[in-house]
């Protein structure tokens, strides 16, 4: 399909948070959001990196309403404060777009003892959601269908997950490579749209009981200009069939590149494309492989994440 972030309805008295904002896809998804009269609470590791984000923004929409919102994805702590300190804020969440990542870094284990890439790209959008998720169902009820939405950004490096798609056992996956630790991460961003999907999506019990509906998309924006792969250990092939695809002009910019996390967030979203993978442009068919759909996968992985979670006291 055809979308342009330019077709967006009026979205004022909208509010989002987008994770990653400062740069890349999730920097021009904040400011297409705010284009169109939506506050926006920007996430971001530093005041610093935020406030320049937000000033550059509102250089060309001068009427930007942006909120920065202090986060570092390396730090659950840090998660679950910035979620209270927007509940204490905001009586209302239109959308939440799991955006931040990092891509095939050197293997690094955080303070909280988890994988870093898989803590950043999955558990902390995990309690992250997990906080919001009361105040994005009270949100739905008073509003039409679709009117509350999560965008889960994930990618085509799903596909390098390792066997059996996530290492329940040790996620961190000390023998692996670190795209194979990306992927896992990739693909466990997938899994949670299916599982968000099922429990709040529009067949969900809770749509039919009136308990709140949101619907949940999974977003491969596609090879874009950013800087997740600053620090990128990918392999050598991997390497040299991305610069032969961006020489082919495969590549595209930050601001075409957020247009399907726009479409998701804020656009109009069919019914029927609630927990779809999208590719770009707002691309409700796009390629998942095999354990992407495995439903049972998903469910362990809610399963365990929801066990380690709340045994480490990161939600309730």
């Amino acid at each position: 399909m055809t979308f342009h972030p330019d077709s967006l309805p009026d979205l004022t008295g909208k509010v989002y948070i987008v994770t990653g904002g400062t740069s890349g896809i999730g920097y021009y998804t904040v400011a297409r959001l705010a284009q169109h009269g939506a506050h926006v609470y920007l996430c971001a590791r530093s005041q610093t990196k935020g406030d320049k984000a937000i000033a550059d923004i509102r250089s060309t929409y001068a009427k930007a309403n942006i909120t920065l919102l202090e986060i570092d994805h390396l730090s659950l702590s840090s998660v679950v404060s910035a979620a209270k300190h927007f509940l204490s804020l905001e009586t209302s969440l239109h959308g939440l777009i799991n955006n931040a990542g990092i891509m095939a870094t050197p293997r690094s284990i955080t303070a909280d003892g988890h994988e870093a890439q898989f803590q950043t790209n999955y558990l902390a959008h995990w309690v992250l959601t997990s906080h919001l998720l009361p105040l994005l169902l009270s949100t739905s009820k008073s509003l039409p269908a679709g009117s509350v939405r999560i965008v889960n950004l994930s990618s085509s490096g799903h596909y390098a997950a390792p066997k059996g798609g996530i290492n329940l056992s040790d996620p961190s996956l000390p023998n692996e490579t670190p795209m194979a630790r990306y992927g896992q991460s990739k693909l466990a961003n997938v899994l949670h749209t299916t599982i968000l999907h099922s429990r709040y999506g529009p067949s969900s019990p809770s749509a039919q009981k009136g308990e709140g509906e949101i619907w949940t998309t999974t977003v491969h924006p596609g090879y874009v200009e950013s800087n997740i792969g600053s620090n990128a250990q990918a392999p050598l092939y991997m390497r040299l069939v991305f610069g032969v695809y961006g020489k082919m002009g495969g590549m595209i910019d930050g601001d075409t590149g957020a247009w399907t996390s726009v479409y998701c967030a804020a656009g109009e979203l069919k019914r029927e494309e609630s927990g779809a993978y999208f590719q770009r442009i707002a691309d409700a068919k796009g390629w998942r492989s095999s354990l992407a759909k495995d439903e049972g996968l998903a469910e362990k992985l809610e399963g365990w994440t929801a066990e380690v979670m709340k045994r480490e006291g990161w939600v309730a």
